[in-house]
């Protein structure tokens, strides 16, 4: 198992995720003799897993039943252990297109955080390319890497423990997109200039407060840096669902089906809009928001070297 090569069958070791359904999922490392508890019972690694192919039907031990499915950065987003607040798929989705990131890709990132960007950046630059990611915690930044260990990347990604504002991310002029996800992202716009191969390289700064934008622009600026932009993801989404309403009496309406001899019970008008007059109701499918809607993440700020 690893997060950028599909393995057909699940073994001893692999981190796997348990689906329960769509709002119900967990992670779990499989290893022999161990047994995972759920609301369907216990799962049992020697038998119910190891042997068994990704996306296997497995029955518990009170005759319910799970999918095991192969970890992907967007499932492991999904479940991965907070240790800090993270990007999730629709703002991943977005940077790895702007930053123009592919197979081959040279990325510096600061900071690793829980690993949930750095997850998706591996499986996008491999088998190739590398990130650098820089993490100011000491404890955050051990278990990132002892979590690219057990998802079988490490040989993809270089994890630093230091200060990106006051030392850098390590390299210089090789990498093609830098990402800072920082609390004074303009303090390492200097620096993630100097990390950025010599023309075009591209950077994107995330931050949840406007004031830290406008100060990172005109750090960008002050670094000669062009095409500087700012965006945020608003995801809205909507319930198609079928509604029933009444229409309005316009008076010719009886006399109308009069006229033409119209049967309501002839079964060749039962679905004709005029059999619908007749029921005083209308029926049609509609978009309804949901009351409840994610809404601000942060900003994303992009700009290119010159």
């Amino acid at each position: 198992m690893s997060f950028v090569e599909y393995g057909d069958t699940i073994k001893d070791g692999d981190t796997a995720i348990v689906f329960l359904g769509h709002e119900s999922m967990f992670p779990v490392k499989v290893q022999h003799g161990t047994v995972t508890q759920t609301k369907y019972g216990v799962i049992r690694h020697s038998t119910d897993l190891i042997g068994k192919k990704y996306g296997s039907k497995v029955t518990c031990s009170k005759g319910g039943w799970v999918f095991i499915l192969h970890p992907t950065p967007e499932l492991w987003t999904m479940n991965l252990p907070h240790r800090t607040q993270i990007l999730y798929s629709t703002d991943i989705s977005i940077i790895t297109m702007m930053l123009e990131l592919k197979p081959g890709s040279i990325v510096c990132e600061s900071g690793t955080g829980s690993g949930s960007l750095s997850h998706a950046l591996i499986r996008t630059v491999a088998p190739t390319g590398h990130l650098y990611t820089v993490e100011f915690h000491q404890q955050r930044a051990e278990k990132a890497r002892e979590e690219f260990r057990e998802h079988r990347v490490e040989h993809l990604v270089t994890v630093t423990n230091q200060d990106v504002c006051k030392n850098g991310f390590g390299v210089s002029n090789i990498a093609d997109a830098v990402f800072l996800d920082i609390p004074s992202p303009w303090e390492a716009i200097g620096h993630a200039k100097a990390a950025l191969k010599a023309e075009g390289g591209r950077i994107c700064s995330f931050s949840p407060c406007i004031e830290q934008v406008q100060r990172t622009c005109l750090a960008m600026e002050e670094y000669g840096f062009t095409e500087i932009n700012t965006l945020e993801i608003l995801l809205r989404v909507y319930n198609v669902r079928t509604i029933s309403l009444q229409i309005p009496d316009l008076g010719k309406a009886a006399e109308d089906n009069s006229s033409t001899g119209f049967d309501s019970s002839n079964p060749s008008h039962q679905g004709s809009p005029c059999a619908n007059l007749q029921q005083g109701t209308v029926q049609f499918k509609s978009g309804v928001p949901l009351r409840e809607v994610v809404g601000h993440t942060g900003y994303l700020t992009f700009a290119t070297k010159s």
